[in-house]
């Protein structure tokens, strides 16, 4: 089942059922108005959301109408809880490396976490809007769950039985305000403006064989300015996965439906397959030259997100967004 919320003039939008090839939708009002809703009482709305998931893709939905992922909000534009995880050790591993950092042991041990702005998510076209190119704009591609409610101390195998939807995320990141807050020891807040999600969020049957119930065994493409730059492997050097990160999330504490866990930068050993974010790639240029040679994000820059399945068809509509000033801000 893939979901979108549509943009209606209201904070939160209104949920839709899209088709499996992302090209109708339907309103689902009769049954749910809002994605937060349906999260709420999962087990009694998702077999009517589905329901009409089926009649959508055999054609039969009376008021279908054509998708238009330009149309969408984050599918939660606001969400209790957005917490992102660094699943993908090797890239906490060059950056550190980069800066000649020690890198701790128990970073392969325990899952790296923080917690995010939560009440402004962004749609998969809406701008970068950032005040100063001098911040260091990065994109970072990752791969995102939903949860319903996940009780405190959850272990990883129960948590699993949580997870409900997929969604693929622009984490983005303002580099070169990092440093100075990661200082004061209390973790990062200026350095992330809003994160984007992928137009749709889809439940983990469609990912069919690619999803383990812990982790996605799938590429994850990324094109700056129409350049592809990166082709990492979601499934392939995951320290951590999903269910773990959970877990990691829920020691102390329950995670209530509608919580976003995300996986951290997408990152690989094998260099071959690119980079899901700019300062991955600086810092391979630093260990091997000693300074950086590619720039971060300037206004009128652009960065793609898209993951395809095994017929080469996009499961989650693509995240493009452009960098833009404060002032020339679209939203």
């Amino acid at each position: 089942m893939k979901l979108a919320t549509l943009r209606d003039g209201s904070r939160d939008g209104q949920l839709a059922v899209v088709s499996r090839d992302l090209a109708t939708a339907h309103f689902a009002s009769g049954i749910a108005g809002r994605l937060q809703q349906a999260l709420d009482d999962w087990t009694f709305i998702a077999p009517q959301l589905n329901d009409l998931y089926q009649t959508l893709n055999e054609g039969r939905a009376r008021h279908a109408f054509a998708f238009d992922s330009a149309q969408c909000m984050a599918p939660l534009p606001r969400a209790f809880q957005w917490a992102d995880g660094s699943a993908y050790v090797n890239h906490v591993e060059l950056v550190r490396k980069a800066r000649q950092a020690d890198m701790p042991a128990s970073f392969w041990t325990d899952p790296l976490m923080y917690q995010g702005g939560s009440d402004d998510l962004l749609g998969a076209r809406d701008d970068i809007v950032c005040a100063s190119e001098a911040w260091g704009i990065d994109f970072e591609a990752e791969v995102a769950v939903v949860t319903d409610d996940v009780p405190m101390a959850a272990d990883a195998d129960a948590a699993a039985t949580h997870i409900r939807l997929l969604m693929l995320v622009n984490d983005v990141s303002l580099r070169n305000l990092i440093p100075a807050e990661l200082a004061k020891g209390f973790g990062f807040f200026q350095s992330k403006p809003a994160t984007a999600f992928s137009p749709v969020a889809v439940t983990s049957d469609e990912l069919g064989e690619a999803w383990t119930g812990r982790k996605v065994l799938l590429p994850l493409n990324v094109h700056w300015n129409g350049r592809c730059v990166g082709r990492a492997h979601a499934g392939d050097d995951m320290v951590f996965d999903f269910a773990q990160l959970i877990a990691h999330l829920c020691k102390t504490r329950n995670a209530r439906a509608g919580s976003i866990i995300g996986s951290g930068t997408v990152s690989n050993k094998d260099v071959s397959r690119g980079y899901s974010c700019i300062a991955e790639q600086r810092a391979l240029e630093m260990i091997a030259g000693g300074e950086p040679s590619t720039p971060f994000m300037k206004y009128g820059d652009t960065v793609k997100i898209e993951m395809l399945d095994a017929q080469g068809d996009s499961i989650f509509g693509a995240i493009e967004q452009t960098v833009v000033p404060l002032a020339k801000r679209a939203r």
